[in-house]
């Protein structure tokens, strides 16, 4: 889910460059929110 959420942020290539840690603490959390979101709309 990590993976196909930066790939639909266009963040992927940058990932697989650098690592997770090349992340702006900003975008770490956009991750951590889409995936926040969408496990809760699995749980339902």
């Amino acid at each position: 889910m990590k993976m196909e959420i930066a790939q639909e942020l266009g963040i992927w290539e940058q990932v697989e460059r650098e690592g997770w840690d090349s992340l702006s603490n900003a975008i770490c959390g956009r991750v951590g929110g889409i995936m926040s979101r969408r496990l809760r709309e699995q749980e339902k």
